[in-house]
């Protein structure tokens, strides 16, 4: 069967900054159909930001296609910032942003952390809520945490050696901290290499097969994002309890759901799908057996543009 392709290249109709408190403005976008179904994208990390081949998972005469980065990733200001930053308030940002835009009820769409803010927002508003596509569960509970930080060295051991090289022998029986220590350096070449050393660890472990575009970009701003923010995430932002996205299922089990996870995912391991589907079997789950993390792998890429397809019907 021939797989599905993104959807050509297209260019934002509206562009806008948004203020959400005294030290955060956040950048968002809007393409596709003005008048189209809404969906809201939600970029991983956290800090990773948003691209334009986001905008082509989704057929553009028929959706209503916002973008924005979160607070401190992207476009979005102050880059990297650290402070004033939690899940609660990205999930407010969000409903200031809908207000914003006058959207009534939007469908979210999220892929690894992305999913997880999907998971908050929808369990916070339910009924500003169309629709669930969610790929590589993350819920992060602390096990989730270890894996990233020491668990990945028994399927990535050369990857986790240069990840782990960075910080002194000594100081490696707590990388999370190692590594918060050496962002915040006051040397930037110190910064730099951290953020680059952290981010690069990732990318090298987000594909089944290695793929020519997993670098963070030349001037090194993407990894700046994502290193800052994922550490500050893992350190301060556990739920508590950490269980509580899987215990609060109920609030959203009426509304329609898909979630789309890779056999070989290391980033996000599968268990984290299998239990979220275990505890809402009404969400479809699809595990893709021959894809790793990534939303561009093609059979996940597949799957996600066949969800976008059949939830453009499901309209407010």
């Amino acid at each position: 069967m021939k797989r599905r392709d993104l959807f050509p290249p297209l260019e934002p109709y509206q562009t806008g900054r948004l203020k959400v408190d005294d030290i955060h403005t956040l950048y968002w976008e809007a393409s596709g159909n003005p008048q189209g179904v809404p969906v809201v994208f939600l970029h991983g990390g956290p800090g990773a930001g948003t691209q334009t081949v986001h905008r082509r998972f989704f057929d553009p005469k028929r959706w209503h296609i916002i973008l924005f980065d979160q607070r401190g990733a992207g476009r979005s200001e102050p880059h990297g910032e650290t402070r004033n930053n939690t899940t609660a308030l990205l999930v407010a940002d969000m409903e200031k942003l809908r207000e914003h835009l006058q959207i009534s009820r939007w469908h979210l769409f999220g892929g690894s952390w992305g999913s997880t803010l999907a998971l908050a927002y929808a369990q916070t508003h339910p009924q500003q809520c169309l629709g669930l596509i969610l790929r590589g569960i993350c819920l992060l509970e602390h096990h989730e945490i270890e894996w990233f930080l020491y668990g990945l060295r028994v399927i990535f051991p050369d990857a986790w050696e240069n990840f782990a090289s960075v910080v002194p022998p000594e100081e490696r029986n707590n990388l999370l901290e190692a590594y918060i220590k050496l962002m915040n350096d006051p040397n930037p070449d110190i910064r730099s290499r951290a953020c680059a050393a952290w981010s690069g660890y990732e990318s090298t472990c987000s594909t089944l097969l290695p793929h020519p575009d997993q670098g963070m970009g030349d001037d090194g701003r993407r990894a700046i994002g994502i290193a800052r923010l994922e550490a500050h995430y893992f350190r301060n932002n556990v739920f508590e309890p950490e269980t509580a996205l899987s215990d609060n299922i109920d609030k959203i089990r009426s509304i329609p759901a898909v979630i789309v996870h890779g056999r070989y995912d290391m980033i996000c391991p599968v268990a984290n799908a299998w239990k979220l589907h275990r505890l809402w079997p009404e969400a479809e789950l699809a595990i893709i057996p021959d894809a790793g993390h990534a939303a561009l792998e093609p059979s996940i890429r597949d799957r996600l543009i066949e969800a976008t397809e059949r939830f453009k019907d499901i309209v407010g």
